[in-house]
């Protein structure tokens, strides 16, 4: 077993499918040469050659544009967008194409496409580099969504991607990218549509993803010290989701609280609470509270930045307070 980070937890995931599956290749800014912006695709050039690993020019719209015509001819191409903040120039081919074609062709052409992305803050690159974006994302029909927290994960998950016929946006937290973790040898396919419990408890239920797992597991290790047991969920794909495993944990503790790093309006959490209420009404001891980032951009300035995020105090306060009321 080896230990890896989470940055060469990616390249790791691309090479095992691309070993697998000549139709796999991989395509965008600097990802060929350079190794990737963020190094996540180190490697690959060498092993799979230019006619696989392909830079671009800086345009978002070309790469995501030729992506999905290498998919819809039968290549199965992981797409990269250095940072999740550029969908927003890329909007009108992810939602109105790509995600939109196999319902539009009764299923006669499936877009096979992973579009890997930087995501979220905690590295002071400002308001236009530090967004984290999956809320705008689920919000779309047609895409899977999905948000590995560990370098195991990100190989399968990044297997689980690149082997679906529908198209995946695969959000890589750049605050993990240094993360170590160990990392099964041989070949790791993953499910999406799973979550995982972290750890396990019988008070009180915490949501998080990405970046918010390892600080909602810090927050539950503070509660434990106090005699509150919280469990511990990576919710890890937000679409599809795993309201089994949710809801069958809100069932035991009758206590829910989601750690997001968005701003409030509208983020995952709010979604999960809804289904919460819907369907498990009756399982709840007190109201399911949402830990949010407040609705702004995120800061450049260090402290700032670490107030805007949701720290596993804020997490921890927030759960001891409620269980208390």
């Amino acid at each position: 077993m080896a230990e890896l980070t989470y940055r060469d937890a990616v390249a790791r995931g691309i090479a095992q499918e691309m070993r697998r599956d000549e139709r796999v290749v991989m395509i965008g800014e600097d990802v060929a040469g350079a190794g990737g912006v963020f190094k996540t695709t180190v490697g690959l050039l060498d092993e799979f050659g230019p006619k696989r690993v392909i830079d671009t020019p800086i345009s978002e719209q070309a790469i995501l544009g030729a992506a999905m015509g290498a998919a819809m001819t039968g290549l199965r191409p992981v797409a990269e967008i250095m940072f999740s903040d550029f969908f927003a120039v890329c909007w009108d081919i992810v939602v109105n194409e790509i995600a939109k074609t196999r319902y539009m062709t009764n299923g006669q052409i499936t877009i096979p496409l992973v579009i890997k992305t930087g995501n979220g803050g905690g590295l002071r690159f400002g308001a236009q580099h530090s967004q984290a974006i999956e809320n705008w994302a689920m919000a779309v029909p047609g895409l899977k969504v999905v948000t590995p927290s560990t370098p195991r994960d990100v190989v399968g998950l990044m297997a689980a991607a690149v082997r679906s016929d529908d198209p995946v946006l695969f959000f890589e937290h750049k605050g993990l990218y240094s993360m170590k973790g160990e990392v099964p040898d041989g070949e790791i396919i993953d499910e999406l549509g799973t979550a995982v419990v972290r750890r396990a408890g019988t008070d009180a239920t915490i949501l998080s993803l990405g970046l918010t797992v390892g600080r909602a597991l810090d927050a539950a290790g503070q509660l434990a010290e106090r005699g509150i047991q919280a469990e511990v969920i990576d919710v890890r794909s937000l679409v599809p989701l795993d309201t089994r495993t949710i809801l069958g944990s809100l069932a035991k503790t009758g206590r829910l609280f989601t750690v997001e790093e968005n701003p409030r309006l509208l983020g995952w959490g709010a979604e999960i609470a809804s289904i919460a209420a819907e369907e498990c009404f009756w399982d709840l001891d007190g109201p399911i509270q949402r830990i949010t980032t407040p609705h702004i951009p995120l800061p450049s300035a260090d402290s700032l930045e670490d107030l805007v995020l949701p720290s596993a105090d804020v997490v921890a306060t927030a759960v001891e307070k409620a269980l208390q009321s």
